[in-house]
């Protein structure tokens, strides 16, 4: 009797609780039916990123190529890392997501893009794969009051069983922010700035951020992480800056439900 009684108290208080927080559409903030689930009108915006797409580095094709074709830039520049994917590209609402989880303190919304980066970086969680976010630097960190790359690494290790190491590797210097400079010089502003922590060797290392621009930070780590010895690094971002030409395929069917 006093459980039963009990277990109303709950079921109530999660009613009103609900009642008066209801779930919000992490792209516009529009009331939705579940937790961490589009509206139909940012649903409609977000441009899902699936193959043809350059082998290496994920860069949509605007037309049909290989499995195996790389871009012009991979061709010339291999990067570090062995291949990188992101679920989305960076625009509007995927964009306000982006910054409101590193700016604004919206870290609940490291859940919505852990359930994305989980549906494209399904083929890399094998026995071997080990989560490791790209660090900031401590003044950053304690500026900020967290890592954004930390916290979608946690949610995508909860939500796929994958171990993470958060602490892998270490930002030794702060860096100026990158915003503004050309891609040389995004190169040249994280070369020799990452230092590995924890043992990574014989490991495939699924290297975690928000956003994949030019690059350059997934190569200074990824190129950190194979001198100690990582089998593999692989990027997976929840969304990529698409360049001029590239052409981003539209939600797949199966999930164009309307939800994350």
């Amino acid at each position: 009797m006093l459980a039963r009684a009990a277990s109303a108290t709950r079921s109530a208080a999660a009613t009103a609780f609900a009642l008066m927080l209801p779930p919000r559409c992490p792209g516009c903030g529009a009331i939705v039916e579940k937790d961490d689930s589009f509206c139909h009108a940012c649903w409609g915006q977000l441009r899902f990123l699936t193959p043809p797409w350059c082998a290496i580095c994920g860069e949509p094709f605007g037309d049909p190529a290989h499995a195996a074709a790389r871009c012009r830039r991979c061709v010339a520049e291999p990067p570090a890392y062995d291949a990188a994917r992101a679920a989305l590209a960076y625009a509007d609402p995927v964009k306000r997501v982006v910054l409101n989880l590193k700016h604004g303190d919206g870290t609940h919304l490291a859940r919505v893009m852990a359930a994305q980066m989980a549906r494209v970086g399904a083929g890399w969680f094998g026995p071997q794969a080990l989560i490791v976010p790209v660090p900031l630097h401590r003044w950053r960190l304690w500026e900020r009051g967290y890592n954004q790359a930390a916290l979608i690494g946690r949610a995508l290790a909860r939500r796929t069983g994958i171990p993470i190491s958060v602490d892998a590797l270490v930002r030794t210097r702060a860096t100026p922010a990158s915003g503004g400079m050309s891609r040389t010089e995004r190169f040249a502003n994280v070369e020799g700035v990452f230092r590995v922590a924890r043992p990574v060797a014989g490991r495939a290392i699924v290297l975690v951020d928000d956003v994949l621009t030019t690059g350059a930070t997934a190569h200074a780590c990824a190129a950190t992480l194979k001198a100690a010895g990582a089998a593999h690094v692989n990027l997976l971002t929840f969304a990529r800056v698409v360049w001029a030409g590239a052409r981003p395929h539209d939600a797949p069917e199966e999930t164009s439900n309307g939800e994350s």
